[in-house]
């Protein structure tokens, strides 16, 4: 009876697992049975790795071969078992020796004749094996460049099962095992290129300047306050007046990720199947994820059999834009509601519990009612819609879903097209979200948070300090629009931000009046359509 064991790794929701790879050999009649939890594309392996081992001069072994994952209580799927599987057959079988140095994991999908194919997920994988103490990884060569970004650990590359070992011993003569066995010893360490530039996480230009924008100041310094912030926010106007133009130009003035952002974001797409590019490197732009309104409610949050993560997981640390809000079905926006408040979705099935990060700016768009036209002074674009139709077009969006959008803000049809002065650029606009965020920075140095959209509770009521006539005209507005006590606080976070915007410590009546002049939407209905 012979016996092997060796390290594989899988996803769990976008965290990688190690998992025990077990090979015992013992005789009876010849077949292969894997337990431990596989997916059907692991049963699979069997066939993949049994032709492989055969096309590579290997010798199959001619007995009772059982194969455990473990944990045996966990869930497995995917093909990243393959080359681990693999080895651990020849191994065993006393085929190959592996060298005895250290702690290695292996990844990898083998084709058919041994050659290895990449997988997903496999920055999450290596990270998870560095912080297991494991000292080096063998993995697929498409895989290399993105595994290498993990510091700290090495990392072997192959293209091929015969690269295991020296040319003149990778073949045997009937299905005799080898008299001695190939020693894995050829390996090289990889290290990836250094690529000359970051990437953006959605592959588009990031480019585009608020300096091509022609007025609109009061949109811009809606923006600006958003992205000081990363409050969500929500542009209202008819079509033309350049909704979505503004809210594309929204990454061009958020600071670029922290290196500890850069693994999260760079992990989740990974395990997405994102990063395709063969030369990897850490995303350093803020996600920007632009879903059609026809999305389903598992592809916004995510969801399948094994959840995969969706668009609002795409978006952490970045933006989630939604143009055209109120065509996104109903039931598809209200599964917002606990990501923007708990900035994590949570995903049960029978078998596991799976959370995916969340925490993204909201930024929408939406036209003041169904023909676009309310509210316009223009003699030919004169609003056609009854009372009851607007109200019937506003109420696709919930209460409790506007009061979690911090900045509704009008924007109107541009009154004067030529260039008097010169527009504000996305470097003035960055310039004042960087001053803003260091101070934001200083004040929470050793809190769980970065942003004052993230305040709650006791932090909230004492980075929020409000002057009396502040606190009175806070107090009076609660009364007048009926706000909720969600409204009440986002409008106190809001303030923080463009406080901290003019550099002062304190929150005064000029802040607040502005924080709540951008709550257009939490006035009655017969004030909107009036």
């Amino acid at each position: 009876m012979m016996y092997g064991k060796l390290h594989g790794a899988c996803l769990y929701g976008i965290d990688g697992v190690i998992i025990e790879v077990e090979v015992d050999l013992a005789n009876g009649i010849p077949q292969t049975s894997i337990i431990g939890l596989p997916d059907s594309a692991i049963r699979e392996a069997i066939e993949r790795v049994r032709a492989a081992i055969k096309n590579c001069g290997f010798t199959y072994p001619i007995q009772r071969v059982t194969i455990n994952l473990a944990p045996a209580d966990l869930r497995k799927e995917g093909s990243a078992f393959d080359l681990a599987i693999a080895l651990g057959i020849l191994m065993t079988s006393g085929q190959i020796q592996l060298p005895s140095t250290g702690r290695m994991m292996m990844i990898g999908e083998l084709s058919l004749d041994g050659a290895l194919k990449p997988v997903h997920g496999v920055l999450s994988m290596v990270d998870k094996a560095k912080r297991e103490g494991f000292t080096s990884v063998l993995l697929p060569y498409e895989n290399a460049a993105e595994a290498c970004l993990i510091r700290d650990i090495d990392i072997y590359a192959i293209k091929h099962l015969k690269d295991l070992c020296p040319p003149n011993e990778s073949a045997v003569s009937g299905d005799s095992y080898r008299q001695q066995p190939a020693i894995v010893t050829s390996l090289s360490h990889h290290k990836a290129a250094a690529s000359p530039e970051l990437s953006s996480s959605d592959g588009t230009s990031i480019f585009e300047d608020y300096e091509d924008v022609i007025g609109q100041l009061h949109v811009k310094r809606a923006l600006t306050i958003a992205a000081a912030g990363m409050h969500n926010i929500l542009l209202i106007g008819p079509p033309g007046t350049g909704k979505t133009m503004l809210v594309r130009r929204l990454p061009s003035i958020l600071p670029s990720l922290s290196e500890q952002e850069s693994l999260e974001v760079t992990k989740i797409f990974s395990a997405a199947g994102k990063l395709k590019e063969a030369n990897s490197s850490l995303l350093r732009t803020r996600p920007f994820r632009a879903p059609h309104h026809t999305i389903s409610a598992g592809g916004l949050i995510g969801g399948g059999t094994i959840p995969k993560p969706g668009e609002v997981s795409l978006a952490h640390r970045g933006i989630l834009f939604l143009d055209e809000l109120p065509e996104f079905s109903r039931n598809v926006l209200e599964v917002l509601r606990q990501p923007l408040e708990e900035r994590a979705v949570t995903i049960s099935r029978a078998r596991a519990v799976f959370s995916f990060p969340a925490h993204f700016m909201l930024a929408a768009s939406m036209n003041p009612c169904p023909c676009g036209y309310l509210g316009s002074d223009h003699p030919k674009q004169r609003c056609t819609c009854s009372p009851s139709r607007i109200a019937g077009y506003r109420a696709k969006i919930s209460g409790p879903l506007l009061d979690r959008i911090d900045l509704q803000v009008d924007v109107p049809q541009p009154k004067e097209w030529s260039h008097q002065d010169k527009p504000l650029s996305s470097a003035e606009m960055k310039q004042q979200v960087l001053a803003a965020q260091a101070v934001q920075a200083e004040r929470y140095k050793g809190l769980p948070l970065i942003w004052n959209s993230e305040l709650t509770g006791s932090l909230l009521r004492r980075y929020t300090s409000l002057t009396p006539e502040a606190a009175k005209l806070l107090s009076h507005t609660f009364e007048a629009l009926g706000l909720s006590m969600r409204s009440h606080d986002r409008i106190l976070k809001l303030a923080r931000t463009i406080a901290d915007l003019a550099g002062v410590s304190q929150i005064t009546m000029e802040h607040l009046a502005e924080a709540i002049q951008y709550r257009q939407l939490d006035r009655r209905t017969s004030d909107l359509i009036g």
